[in-house]
């Protein structure tokens, strides 16, 4: 596999930008949360390269497999906390803005879990790794890719 290019070296202002926008977004939020909803957002983009990323991160934090493996299916899985439920359907909805929007129900339960500061953070750290995602996919990065010993 082969990267389309390095878009960190070809324009680092375009890189330096979303990591400013990254350290805004992840100062939000609790830092398991906040790689739940990116795991969830890189899997409904079908980003290779950011749910690597994270999912490597979430296991480093919280040491629990079987979660991580579980994030696609949070609904029949219990090992996910009540706002931790309603972060990931907000992430799917945000994620998937076109299909019907936030609806006013699932803002009301998230706002059960969340202040108003918060419920912002969340949608900031959805809208961030979307962001991720969409430059990571079109770049064509791939688990690994950055390693000095893959075959970029």
């Amino acid at each position: 596999m082969k990267v389309r290019m390095n878009h960190y070296e070809v324009n680092p202002k375009a890189y330096e930008t979303m990591l400013g926008l990254e350290k805004f977004a992840a100062s939000g939020l609790d830092h398991t949360l906040y790689e739940l909803i990116k795991i969830r957002a890189s899997q409904i983009n079908g980003c290779a390269f950011c749910l690597d990323m994270h999912t490597e991160a979430l296991l480093k934090v919280s040491g629990n497999e079987r979660r991580i493996h579980l994030i696609s299916v949070w609904r029949e899985a219990p090992f996910f906390t009540e706002a931790e439920r309603v972060a990931l359907e907000l992430t799917e909805a945000v994620t998937l803005i076109s299909d019907g929007g936030v609806p006013q129900s699932l803002y009301e339960r998230v706002r059960e879990h969340f202040d108003e500061k918060q419920y912002v953070a969340l949608i900031m750290a959805i809208v961030t790794i979307n962001g991720w995602n969409r430059l990571a996919i079109s770049t064509g990065m791939f688990p690994g890719c950055l390693d000095p010993k893959s075959d970029k």
